[in-house]
């Protein structure tokens, strides 16, 4: 699967740019063209700016309000991808960049692939985690205190010691 999108990406996209380059540029003229590519790219950077500083927003408030911001990741994420596509030159990709600004379409996605996702949190107060962030039957748990990770000058051998 990995390898199909891989050659999607390298080889498939960027034969179709070139197509629908060349019809648009035909169509429309050689300026004309390289014009609404930069056009795009404008406009993408300042969506980019506008909703990735809301996405961002969100992650801070599920982070505040002590909710898993999976789903904002999520949002985040794709966000970033949107952006990505609309700096990149070429229709399809610009295409597919506006589609993934428009807020339905990312909660459409999320819920599509948010079965597949598995969101682990840890509790900062017990220290258990699990995809719930309680401890589940079987789960394995180490607990360290600070006697066990802390400094042990107390072996003179350690090539660990500092020497003052």
């Amino acid at each position: 699967m990995l390898r199909l999108i891989l050659f999607a990406f390298l080889l498939i996209i960027p034969i179709s740019e070139i197509a629908v380059f060349l019809v648009v540029g035909e169509a429309i003229g050689v300026l004309p063209t390289i014009a609404l590519v930069v056009i795009t790219a404008v406009i993408g950077a300042a969506l980019l700016k506008q909703q990735g500083l809301q996405a961002f927003q969100r992650l801070q408030d599920d982070i505040r309000e002590r909710r898993v911001p999976a789903a904002s990741i999520g949002h985040a994420l794709t966000v970033a991808i949107a952006g990505v596509l609309l700096l990149t030159p070429g229709f399809i990709t610009d295409t597919v960049g506006f589609l993934l600004f428009i807020p339905a379409v990312r909660t459409w996605l999320w819920r599509s692939i948010s079965s597949s996702v598995k969101v682990y949190r840890v509790d900062p107060v017990s220290g258990t985690a699990g995809p719930t962030g309680g401890y589940r039957e079987g789960q394995r748990t180490i607990d360290l205190d600070t006697t066990d990770y802390g400094p042990r000058d107390s072996d003179p051998e350690t090539p660990w010691r500092r020497d003052s």
